[in-house]
This record gives C-alpha cells, sequence and structure tokens, in this order.
C-alpha cells in the first residue's frame, strides 16, 4: 500500500522539471546552482534517486520557489 510519503515522492520528478522549464533552466544550471552533480540531478528529476530534504532545499533555492510547491503539498 502507497503512503503518503510515496506519494509526495512521486510528484517531485515532475514538478522539478515543470518548474526548471517554466524558469527555462537546463539540469546542469539547476544543479550548478544547487551546488549538486548533475549527473545527481538529471537522476533526481527522472525519479531514480530520491532527494534528501537538505538537497530539495539547495534545488528550492536555486530555482526561488518553496520545496512545498517541488513536493506538491
Amino acid at each position: 500500500m502507497a503512503t503518503k510519503a510515496d506519494d509526495f515522492a512521486s510528484k517531485i520528478p515532475g514538478n522539478l522539471s515543470s518548474i526548471r522549464k517554466q524558469q527555462r533552466y537546463t539540469q546542469k544550471e539547476v544543479a550548478d546552482m544547487a551546488g549538486l552533480n548533475p549527473n545527481y540531478y538529471a537522476k533526481v528529476e527522472r525519479g531514480d534517486g530520491i532527494p534528501s530534504l537538505k538537497t530539495l532545499c539547495k534545488i528550492a533555492k536555486a530555482l526561488k520557489v518553496t520545496v512545498t510547491e517541488i513536493v506538491g503539498f
């Protein structure tokens, strides 16, 4: 049975991709602004990795959005 955490985690990749594309950034640009490895950021955006809260905060700050917008509360 899926948990609420699973529901939030499944929304992160699509929300990140949408926000990034709206702001016309590449994955590499977002990764650089957030201080992340570009390959890791791409993995998160594909849904192949679940970022920690600390990493989500870095990404949110780079994109100038809230973590809530990324996880889709």
